[in-house]
């Protein structure tokens, strides 16, 4: 595209060249109104640019006829560029939180304290520290934390009994 000094239309011509529509000299015609209700134009001055103004080819020949007013013609603006498509806000997926690594271990060390005694203990602990993080550090878990408690806690039961049961039974 060649810039010939001036705006340039969608296929490079200088916008001061492109052709005129109807529309746009009633536009100037309006400018031209309000500059003559304001004061800023006599009646005679007024009828001979309203003439001129209707027959006017160019864009550049109509913004000539307003150029000493405070309005113009509405310059033809360039045709918007495709935009990719965006989906709605509604449906784009909404980004989760972090799982907090305590509640994980809780879990673990649940999981792990129903088959061995040392596990059951730092399951509780952690899961009562993951449960604060998450609430402080809004992280995702609350779930991971609290199984691992209750396994935690039925896991130190389990083995309470299993020694209170050894020891008495023996």
């Amino acid at each position: 595209m060649a810039n010939n000094g001036g705006f340039l239309s969608w296929n490079g011509t200088p916008q001061s060249m492109m052709r005129a529509a109807h529309v746009d000299r009633e536009r100037t015609v309006d400018v031209l109104k309000a500059a003559f209700t304001e004061g800023r134009l006599g009646q005679d001055e007024y009828e001979q640019r309203v003439a001129a103004a209707y027959r006017a080819q160019t864009y550049g020949e109509l913004s000539a006829l307003v150029a000493d007013v405070p309005q113009g013609p509405v310059p033809m603006q360039q045709p918007p560029l495709p935009q990719p498509y965006l989906a709605p806000a509604a449906f784009l997926p909404v980004p989760r939180p972090p799982t907090n690594g305590l509640a994980v271990a809780s879990l673990l060390c649940g999981l792990g304290g129903l088959f061995l005694v040392v596990p059951a203990v730092p399951a509780i602990v952690l899961g009562h520290v993951a449960r604060g993080q998450i609430h402080q550090r809004k992280e995702s878990g609350e779930g991971l934390a609290t199984t691992g408690l209750v396994f935690g806690w039925l896991a130190a039961v389990f083995w309470t009994l299993v020694v209170i049961v050894s020891v008495v039974g023996s």
